[in-house]
């Protein structure tokens, strides 16, 4: 299990709050929902999707 990216106090607070504790769960999630996250924004979406490029996972939807 590999950890959040480091997006933030209140992106990962919204992460947390929203069950997403792993970098593995966020390849499932679409990109509108987590934009619909209350402390999430663009430059929070854009980390997450390099890191899970980097990780070789599946990118946003």
């Amino acid at each position: 299990m590999t950890e959040l990216p480091k997006v933030g106090a209140p992106a990962t607070r919204a992460l947390h709050g929203a069950g997403y504790a792993s970098l593995e769960s966020l390849a499932a999630a679409s990109q509108n929902h987590l934009l619909a996250l209350h402390g999430l924004g663009p430059r929070a979406i854009r980390i997450i999707t390099e890191a899970l490029t980097e990780a070789g996972l599946p990118t946003l939807t």
